[in-house]
C-alpha cells in the first residue's frame, strides 16, 4: 500500500495540522477533559485522511475482454441508456457509488487505448441522484480494445468531492488494474458498456476495484 501521488501534500498538511492541534491542546489547555479529546480527534482525523488516500495492492482481473471495476463501492444502477457524448448509441450503464469511507482511487477497467477524454465542470449534487450524471463536475474517458470494441466511463464528483484527478490522454495505452486517477471524497463512477456485453454484477452488489468483474465483452 502507498499514498496517492496527488494527495501526498494533503496528507502531509493534515498530519502537520493534527500535530500542531495536539501539541497546542496538551501544552496550553490545562483541563484534561478538553485537551485529551481534542488530541484524540486530531490524531483520528490524521489517520483517517491517510487511510482514505491509500492505494492498496490488488489482484488485476481485467483483460481486453473482462471489464473490471473502476472503483470500490456499491452498484446503484444497471440499465439500458443512450450515451450521447461520444459513443452515441444505446449502452448498458453500470454505476458504482462510493461513500465517504470507500477507497477513492480509480483504476483502468480494460486493456486497450484511450480513444477519448474530456473534463466537464459542473455542479455538486449528491452523487447517487440521477441528474448528477449530466450536471455534476465529471470527466469522460473512452477505451478502445485491440479488436475495436469501446467502453466509456465517467468520474462524477459528489457533494463533498471538489477535485477529480484523471491521468488519461488520448492515444495512451491502458492496462487493467493500474491507477487512472482519484476522486477526492464521495462520488460515483458511470460505466457504459456494449448492449451485448455479459453483465457480471447485480444492483446492490459491492465491488472491489481491479478485482470485481463488471462485464465480459463479446
Amino acid at each position: 500500500m502507498h499514498i496517492d501521488r496527488n494527495s501526498r501534500g494533503t496528507v502531509a498538511a493534515v498530519i502537520l495540522g493534527s500535530l500542531a492541534v495536539s501539541t497546542a491542546a496538551l501544552v496550553f489547555i490545562p483541563y484534561n477533559w478538553i485537551s485529551w479529546p481534542l488530541t484524540l480527534i486530531a490524531v483520528w482525523f490524521a489517520i483517517f485522511v491517510t487511510y482514505f488516500f491509500r492505494i492498496p495492492v490488488r489482484r488485476k482481473e481485467g483483460t481486453d475482454k473482462l471489464v473490471s471495476a473502476v472503483a470500490d463501492g456499491q452498484v446503484v444502477i444497471i440499465e439500458k441508456v443512450y450515451e450521447p457524448e461520444y459513443l452515441k448509441r444505446d449502452c448498458i450503464q453500470v454505476s458504482i457509488y462510493m461513500n465517504f469511507f470507500d477507497m477513492h482511487a480509480n483504476f483502468w477497467p480494460l486493456d486497450g487505448e484511450v480513444s477519448y477524454y474530456r473534463y466537464h465542470p459542473g455542479e455538486h449534487w449528491l452523487a447517487f441522484k440521477p441528474k448528477a450524471s449530466e450536471e455534476n463536475e465529471h470527466t469522460c474517458t473512452a477505451i478502445r480494445t485491440a479488436d475495436g470494441q469501446e467502453i466509456f466511463f465517467k468520474q462524477l464528483a459528489g457533494t463533498f468531492a471538489r477535485r477529480i484527478v484523471n491521468y488519461a490522454k488520448t492515444g495512451m495505452k491502458t492496462v487493467a488494474g493500474e491507477q487512472c486517477g482519484i476522486i477526492k471524497f464521495g462520488s460515483r463512477i458511470d460505466m457504459y458498456l456494449p448492449l451485448d456485453a455479459e453483465i457480471k454484477v447485480k444492483k446492490g452488489e459491492v465491488t472491489r476495484a481491479c478485482e470485481s468483474i463488471i462485464a465480459r465483452l463479446r
